[in-house]
């Protein structure tokens, strides 16, 4: 398939775009003069410039502008309730008003009972907190490193595990998934990084075959997130589970996405799989930042004093953070005691986003698949992403087809989308986004509103 030329289009995006949001095109222009590239998290700096955000409450937000935006990126996919849910900024509000909040620098009963929520609730026997999903996979795979005495790692192409020297390979698609992501890496370190294949267990029983004895963990998500927003099949991750017991390597689950949001607990317990460990965040931390590895005692005890400290898992200053642990057991809470009420919701939602968005884009005479339904393990989810493949027969199954340029039009869910939707005052991030239970039914045909327009706008520069 030829590739198509969205220069003209995104020109005209960006021209539209200044002249609708002035302020934060104002914004932008004086953030470049301090921050690299205008802020300090390269996926939220969209293109020409993101909206500068002065207000957020349930499933919208709004800009410097005035602008009210329908909002499903929610949190960086991190507000199952929404934005700025009372449940928890009225906890948080009690405490700071109570003198309870800030950093204190010592321990607290908190810490317990919030570990005790998530051990209960996800099956791990110890927890150790920290302050972000990518601090925790990468405790967690020096954790197995350790345990097995083993160099190995193995991840999947397109499974993003966090900006560490374990997780930036074999992240993007280059015709492929084996490239390194970041200059100032040692060669040693991912030499030892071995990528293979989602959803496919013939070649990860290869591989195990080929570097099994080597292997200190298979680090995996049982939803993948970055790779393109769809489960894990029960037959891949029970394979993952089979292999690393057969040949003696540890499991890591990455439920930073998927914790919690299918339902109150992990994910991997709807597969029938225990892991070894697992990271834990986002959802967790009802927007505070909260993230934690949990799993097995005799792994997690090698933090411990009775081990000699053998990994150096000590914490960083804000490192179970009051005011985030206030957040995280609210949450947890919260969800475990309307769990039969908030995961229907969800998936009813998520159901309903994704069918809104192909009907709206393939009405308008623009081919639409979105990826993030469920599958016999998992539930329906509340996660979606738009592709535009060519054919009407492609398995959208692996981050290697979606991301293919020769089966899906990359460009237009990858690039163009972004702006256009924000000019019709949506937000997705490059394609995809999160519907939380604070949106409605009307939010849902704005939206399919939104991409009538947006499909309309795009075929004309064909």
């Amino acid at each position: 398939m030829k590739k198509r030329d969205y220069t003209p289009l995104l020109a005209e995006l960006a021209e539209a775009y200044s002249r609708h949001a002035p302020k934060s095109a104002a914004l932008n222009e004086k953030a470049k003069e301090y921050l690299v590239d205008g802020g300090s998290h390269t996926l939220r700096l969209i293109q020409p410039f993101p909206p500068r955000i002065a207000a957020a409450q349930g499933a919208w937000i709004k800009d410097e502008d005035g602008h009210d935006i329908l909002d499903f990126w929610q949190g960086h996919l991190a507000n199952v309730l929404g934005h700025n849910p009372r449940i928890v900024t009225s906890a948080l509000a009690r405490g700071f008003e109570d003198g309870f909040g800030l950093q204190t620098g010592f321990v607290d009963q908190l810490q317990v009972e919030t570990a005790e929520i998530l051990c209960r609730q996800t099956g791990a026997e110890r927890v150790r907190f920290t302050t972000s999903g990518a601090l925790a996979t990468m405790y967690a795979i020096l954790l197995s490193r350790a345990f097995t005495g083993r160099d190995t790692v193995m991840k999947v192409g397109g499974g993003w595990h966090g900006a560490h020297p374990w997780g930036l390979k074999g992240v993007g698609f280059h015709d492929g998934f084996q490239q390194v992501e970041s200059e100032g890496l040692p060669s040693a370190v991912t030499d030892q990084v071995i990528v293979t294949r989602f959803n496919d267990p013939g070649t990860l029983r290869q591989h195990f075959g080929q570097y099994g004895d080597q292997v200190a963990c298979f680090i995996v998500e049982p939803f993948i997130g970055a790779g393109g927003t769809m489960p894990a099949t029960l037959e891949y991750l029970r394979t993952a589970r089979q292999l690393t017991n057969q040949y003696g390597a540890t499991l890591i689950l990455d439920e930073v996405i998927s914790g919690f949001r299918f339902r109150a607990g992990n994910a991997g317990a709807l597969y029938g799989v225990q892991p070894d460990l697992a990271a834990f965040g986002k959802i967790i931390g009802g927007g505070m930042p909260v993230s934690a590895v949990a799993g097995r005692a005799d792994i997690m005890g090698l933090v411990g004093h009775a081990e000699g400290s053998r990994v150096k898992f000590s914490g960083g200053t804000y490192s179970a953070h009051p005011a985030s642990l206030l957040a995280a057991k609210t949450i947890m809470t919260y969800l475990v005691k309307h769990e039969d009420q908030v995961y229907p919701r969800l998936a009813e939602l998520g159901e309903k986003m994704r069918r809104t968005l192909e009907v709206a884009f393939s009405e308008e005479g623009i081919y639409a698949r979105c990826t993030g339904y469920g599958n016999e393990a998992l539930p329906s989810s509340s996660l979606s992403w738009v592709h535009f493949p060519y054919r009407d027969d492609a398995q959208l199954d692996k981050p290697d087809v979606v991301f293919d340029p020769s089966v899906c039009d990359v460009a237009l869910s990858r690039t163009v989308l972004e702006p256009a939707l924000l000019l019709e005052g949506v937000c997705m991030i490059k394609g995809h986004g999160a519907a939380s239970v604070a949106h409605t039914e009307a939010d849902l045909d704005f939206l399919g509103d939104a991409c009538r327009r947006v499909a309309r706008r795009v075929k004309a520069s064909y």
